[in-house]
């Protein structure tokens, strides 16, 4: 997959790594902190979420700016890397209010503004050299999949995390309780039976709560303070991410000193520039659009999940839920992949038979350890999108080279347009799960009575996977192949942009999570997916125009 690509891409494959792992932990935790920790209704908690997301991504223009006028790209990246760590570091520290963890988002997302867009912006200047040029696509492909492999283990640290500090200090784990807990401090809950039971499972002792008022305020404290903790390794995955840059930087284009040398590459016509500069306004659009949907995934999917989805599950779905035994699914998967690979030599085929072997048998260990039925975690579901992306990239990739060898591969915005159509076709997945749940609004606040097979979302996430392989990379390779020469950092940063005005969008979905029934809320993202496909796919000349 890494044949004939140069250098550079192994580098900012791997530093990529520790961003992502930071972005996912958020994604799977930071809603479910904010509310466990200050008892924050869903629009409010989902406001700050959207807030943070919109900055994470809208500084990119910023950072994108500042590299543009210094073309030190390099420089500007290593400053994001550390600003990130420092913003994690600050979120490390329990018990602090909410203006002290805003704080801690604000500084994250100026670091990621200075770091993502810029490396983007070096991994497309890589292949303006015409010897690499066809294989862009390709190369935004592999460097998305490395984005995600640090993504796909976050939620599961996450997750290990808070829960190994809960039973430390003698509690388990219990998705309703942290609502609950805040119901009765607050003088809002009227039957504390519900509470009392769930007190009782969740005390590790096994001796019943005699005060539950003093049980509310404990299991708030550690379980908020368990998902600080949980921040930190984010905070680590930030240092070794940088680490790996420093060491391997080399490796990767110095504009600077390119630009010194021969300043006529970053000039371009005016009429050239502005005919680009339009068609990638138009992208950034339609893009506005996508990422107000697909990043419901931590918000309202997350809701669902902690709230619509069965909390306990038999061994076979449990799996896919304990990650050593989901590990040893994927090394037999490797392994059988190895095996029957054609022009592999015997060495790897004899490697692959050892995966198969040995994933088998601890797979069989595990699922013959489970119970009938196993707890499983909201914030988990988080891992499906980039183990997802990390084994359907090689797929899509092989897609696009056997579309290429005969001359049928899409262009670049026809495979944009396809991953819209394909989002929506993800959300109508959670319609037919949801019409017959009882809406949010009718729980106030209460354990919902039905609750339904993780399947459903763990299928949505499958379909929305595949869509953003579609929209995602062919998204940032686009702008790299675009992009005028002199504004690559700012444009970088403009598809950023457009991530962030969509993530600013996000409070739609936590706002009519309270108001509409539940197949309706997922009914809006639908309708927004195609009508946003119709209009990419209405102005598709002039896009293919603008990439020749």
């Amino acid at each position: 997959m890494f044949k004939g690509h140069p250098k550079g891409l192994y580098v900012a494959f791997f530093a990529n790594m520790g961003e992502r792992f930071g972005f996912y932990t958020m994604m799977a935790i930071l809603v479910l902190f904010l509310q466990a920790r200050y008892g924050l209704p869903a629009d409010q908690a989902g406001y700050i979420y959207a807030t943070f997301y919109f900055l994470i991504y809208g500084l990119a223009l910023l950072g994108g700016f500042i590299a543009d006028r210094t073309q030190n790209y390099k420089g500007v990246i290593m400053v994001g890397q550390v600003v990130m760590f420092l913003g994690y570091a600050l979120l490390v520290i329990p018990g602090m209010d909410l203006v002290f963890t805003i704080i801690g988002l604000f500084t994250i997302a100026f670091g990621n503004g200075l770091f993502k867009g810029n490396l983007q912006a070096l991994v497309g200047q890589m292949y303006d050299n015409e010897k690499y040029s066809k294989l862009r696509d390709s190369a935004f492909s592999v460097f998305y999949m490395g984005i995600n492999i640090g993504a796909f283990f976050a939620p599961s640290a996450a997750r290990a995390i808070r829960s190994w500090w809960l039973r430390t200090n003698g509690y388990s784990y219990d998705p309703d309780l942290p609502s609950l807990c805040h119901r009765l401090i607050d003088g809002n809950l009227t039957e504390p039976d519900t509470l009392q039971a769930l007190a009782d499972q969740a005390t590790i002792s096994g001796q019943p709560v005699t005060d539950l008022s003093q049980f509310a305020h404990n299991y708030i404290q550690v379980f908020s303070t368990g998902y600080n903790y949980a921040f930190g390794i984010a905070a680590i995955a930030m240092v070794i991410s940088l680490v790996v840059y420093l060491v391997f930087k080399k490796h990767l284009p110095d504009r600077k000193k390119m630009v010194a040398k021969d300043a006529s590459i970053i000039k371009m016509p005016w009429a050239q520039e502005k005919k680009r500069l339009i068609a990638l306004g138009l992208v950034f659009l339609v893009v506005i659009f996508f990422w107000m949907s697909f990043h419901q995934n931590g918000l309202t999917l997350t809701f669902f999940a902690r709230d619509y989805t069965d909390k306990e599950v038999g061994p076979f779905t449990f799996i896919f839920f304990y990650l050593p035994a989901f590990l040893s699914l994927i090394a037999m998967i490797i392994g059988f992949v190895m095996l029957v690979r054609q022009k592999i030599k015997l060495i790897m085929r004899g490697i692959g038979v050892i995966f198969i072997v040995a994933g088998g048998w601890l797979l069989w260990y595990f699922y013959s350890n489970f119970g009938s039925a196993n707890l499983i975690e909201p914030e988990t579901f988080q891992q499906f999108n980039p183990i997802l992306i990390v084994f359907l990239t090689p797929i899509v990739v092989g897609l696009f080279a056997w579309q290429r060898k005969r001359n049928k591969e899409l262009s670049t915005p026809r495979k944009i347009g396809t991953g819209m159509v394909l989002a929506a076709v993800g959300f109508v997945l959670m319609m037919v799960a949801s019409f017959s749940l009882v809406s949010p609004a009718d729980l106030a606040g209460n354990p919902s009575p039905d609750r339904v097979s993780p399947y459903w979302l763990m299928g949505t996430y499958f379909v929305l996977t595949v869509a953003e392989l579609y929209l995602s990379p062919m998204g940032l390779s686009f702008v790299s192949k675009v992009s005028p020469p002199r504004f690559q950092g700012l444009m970088q940063g403009g598809w950023l942009a457009a991530t962030a005005i969509g993530n600013a969008l996000l409070f739609v979905g936590s706002s009519l999570w309270m108001k509409l029934e539940l197949w309706q809320v997922w009914m809006v993202f639908v309708i927004c997916c195609l009508l946003s496909a119709a209009f990419i796919f209405s102005i598709m000349k002039r896009l293919e125009a603008a990439t020749k």
